[in-house]
């Protein structure tokens, strides 16, 4: 029995909540929108499909057919056990059969965060055809690997490794009603009016359900002890892509983005100065200017 997540968003929105089966796991998407060309959006840690609240009514007027999933472990979507359940190549296969399940015929990958890394490796190991993808705020594999070489990078990563440690990570994050998930947004956000108190609960709630946290923390568990993160072939991704980059990330240097055309040659990139790691949330205007002026309609 699945038990709904508490997003509902206005009847005149558009949006409305599917339930789906894929790849052996039963996802909670939002929808909206129609047609044969579907923006896929994948949202990262400790988010939901909540936080594309501000991009899915552009993408529907620019004629796409959106789906928006809490990953696994996310939401009310399934929480299966165990570390290795989280493990990239299992990832990728979450998207591909959410693919698969939509039926469309043209599909735009739009990402953010842990969303974003598992964008990366479906780019680049093909195992779906994509028309485009976007990219916020996560760099390119291979620029990762480069940057965690450095302190600069490391000494920003330091949760990471905190999250190897077992039970610890969960008590912490889930402490008086998850309220240092709140504080993952308010504490990194530079416009912090941007992050209201209503939003920030909706979080909150969902990472308080039941396994949630454990499902979410052994994301990182699996990222670090299975090699899936390092089998990236030659690292080319042969679609067009579009980076969008908060500058004030404090979890993710500015520098992971330098050299990523070595491996994008169709790339484009845009900075946004006085925006943190939450870039679709936090300045969604002008994120979404810039995919309504790089996606074609």
């Amino acid at each position: 029995m699945v038990d709904s997540f508490s997003w509902n968003p206005e009847p005149a929105s558009g949006i409305a909540m599917r339930w789906v089966e894929a790849n052996g796991q039963t996802f909670e998407v939002a929808t909206a929108g129609a047609g044969s060309k579907l923006a896929l959006c994948l949202h990262g840690f400790p988010e939901l499909h909540y936080s594309w609240r501000h991009q899915i009514p552009l993408l529907v007027e620019m004629g796409y057919q959106v789906w928006a999933p809490n990953l696994r472990g996310y939401g009310g979507s399934s929480k299966p056990e165990g570390v290795d359940s989280y493990r990239l190549k299992t990832l990728v296969q979450d998207v591909a059969a959410l693919i698969d399940a939509s039926g469309a015929e043209e599909v735009t990958l739009i990402a953010h965060d842990w969303g974003a890394i598992i964008a990366w490796h479906f780019a680049i190991l093909k195992i779906r055809p994509l028309t485009r993808l976007v990219i916020m705020n996560v760099p390119h594999p291979k620029c990762a690997q480069r940057e965690m070489r450095h302190w600069y990078q490391l000494r920003k990563s330091w949760y990471i490794f905190f999250f190897q440690l077992p039970r610890m990570p969960e008590w912490l994050l889930g402490r008086n009603g998850a309220e240092r998930v709140k504080r993952a947004f308010s504490r990194m956000a530079v416009d912090k009016s941007r992050f209201p108190e209503a939003e920030l609960q909706v979080y909150a709630d969902a990472a308080s359900r039941p396994g949630a946290l454990r499902s979410m923390i052994n994301y990182y568990r699996a990222l670090l002890r299975m090699p899936d993160a390092r089998q990236t072939g030659d690292g080319i991704v042969h679609i067009p892509t579009l980076m969008i980059w908060g500058e004030e990330d404090s979890a993710i240097d500015i520098r992971c983005t330098d050299g990523t055309q070595q491996w994008v040659p169709d790339l484009e990139l845009h900075r946004l100065p006085g925006v943190s790691h939450w870039v679709q949330q936090e300045a969604p205007e002008r994120v979404n200017a810039i995919l309504r002026e790089w996606l074609p309609d």
